[in-house]
């Protein structure tokens, strides 16, 4: 468990696994609206196992939600410019790390996954992976990546939806950057193996799209 003090007097704190073999690409996880839990613990050894430095970031302070309740409360309650200032500091802190090569990209999954883009966009990242999270950017907000970006969406997702995502593509076109997405027959969520909506087939299918683009742009 890692911890700073921001420049504007806020506490935060990060959980790193270290991979076998260092220096190493390093990767930013952002939970879900849960908070960073065990779950999200896990995806980051997973990292680690498959050589990244890997660093899962806390949005929530410390907070972890069990109940739906509790979850939006505490998403609702999120500053967004102290947390776009954490999720910097945290790349940052990846890319000056002495194991690290870097290379810096961010992954996050539905709140994450908003995060993960807008992680991308206060701090310049190598590669960007969206699971079904909010992506309303402007063009001009978009014009401050400096790396690929990779979203995986659902089918049967109510809030993370063709029109979000097709406007968040044209305004990505509009900013002339480019960006993969890759749609799955499944609801939100379906990446979250201790949830009601995993699909472990598209999960799967998600992960291989995640591994293979991260390898490429970290590399």
């Amino acid at each position: 468990r890692h911890s700073a003090r921001l420049a504007s007097g806020k506490s935060v704190h990060a959980y790193l696994a270290m991979p076998a073999k260092t220096p190493a690409p390093a990767i930013v996880i952002i939970h879900e609206w849960w908070g960073l839990n065990d779950q999200i613990k896990a995806v980051t050894a997973e990292f680690a196992n498959q050589g990244y430095l890997a660093l899962a970031i806390d949005l929530m302070g410390g907070a972890v939600a069990t109940t739906r309740a509790a979850a939006s409360a505490q998403m609702k309650a999120v500053n967004g410019a102290q947390a776009d200032e954490t999720a910097a500091h945290w790349v940052n802190w990846m890319r000056g790390h002495d194991k690290s090569t870097g290379k810096v990209g961010t992954v996050g999954w539905c709140f994450g996954g908003g995060w993960s883009l807008n992680a991308s966009i206060a701090a310049p990242v190598d590669a960007t992976v969206i699971y079904y999270g909010r992506v309303t950017r402007t063009a001009q907000d978009l014009a401050r990546l400096k790396g690929r970006v990779l979203g995986h969406f659902a089918t049967q997702d109510k809030w993370i939806n063709k029109n979000m995502v097709g406007a968040f593509e044209a305004a990505m076109k509009g900013a002339d950057k480019p960006v993969a997405s890759h749609w799955y027959e499944a609801n939100h969520a379906f990446a979250n193996p201790s949830g009601r909506a995993f699909d472990s087939e598209d999960a799967e299918l998600a992960w291989s799209r995640t591994a293979a683009f991260l390898a490429e742009h970290l590399s």
